[in-house]
């Protein structure tokens, strides 16, 4: 007999890592993803860093099928603001037996420690699921997989501004300047997902506004007009 697998939440940006974290999670017989959490900055309404609206956020956890753990932080909140937030909605996870949260990160040693320190204060355990995989390796396999996304938010010191908004695929990635992350790992760039395997349904956007914000760019994603859906264009093309 199988051992019952272990509950597990994710914390999910939207964007590719964490997509690609919650696909490798469910391929293993050792968790059971149980929540997504998400920061999203209240009065702007939309997910913290990459600037996606709450309502595409909630369409993918729809889709994904999966109960959404939103945590909600102000403005240009400090790190304080921002871990206490963290910490009461982990705390709310572990008291529904819940005491392991998976992350998308890559390589980045300090982040990595920082979650350790973070979760371990609470009596909680991390999991890394895309940990150490090459980047370059893993951007591929998320176009050869059949994910789909979009740039949303971008760091200029990166990336021109005519990145923003484009698809995550074979053609972006060859137009990357050299130095550039092909995960955006250091922050280059993030992305929105919208379809893949790991989806009941595409979720339907279309590509609005580019604007400057706070030293990066933004696209604005939007919800797609239901004859787009039932003409097939899903991602505004």
């Amino acid at each position: 007999m199988s051992q019952p697998r272990e509950p597990v939440a994710l914390a999910f940006s939207g964007g590719k890592d964490s997509s690609l974290s919650l696909h490798a999670l469910r391929a293993e017989d050792r968790f059971e993803v149980a929540a997504l959490v998400t920061t999203v900055t209240e009065r702007y309404d939309r997910i913290s860093m990459h600037g996606v609206r709450r309502s595409l956020l909630r369409e993918q956890a729809a889709s994904i099928g999966l109960p959404l753990t939103e945590v909600t932080i102000p403005p240009r909140a400090s790190n304080e603001i921002y871990e206490r937030a963290m910490g009461e909605a982990f705390t709310r996870l572990g008291d529904r037996g819940i005491r392991r949260v998976a992350f998308g990160d890559l390589f980045l040693e300090d982040v990595r420690d920082y979650r350790l320190r973070q979760l371990g204060a609470l009596g909680l355990e991390c999991e890394f699921p895309l940990w150490g995989r090459p980047t370059g390796a893993l951007a591929r396999t998320f176009v050869d997989e059949g994910f789909r996304a979009r740039i949303v938010c971008l760091d200029p010191a990166a990336l021109d501004a005519s990145f923003a908004g484009r698809t995550f695929d074979d053609a972006f990635l060859a137009d990357l300047p050299e130095g550039v992350d092909p995960c955006g790992e250091n922050g280059e760039f993030h992305t929105f997902v919208f379809d893949g395997p790991i989806f009941g349904r595409p979720v339907a956007v279309s590509v609005g506004e580019v604007v400057e914000r706070d030293g990066f760019w933004f696209c604005d994603l939007l919800p797609a007009a239901r004859e787009a859906v039932a003409a097939g264009n899903l991602s505004g093309e």
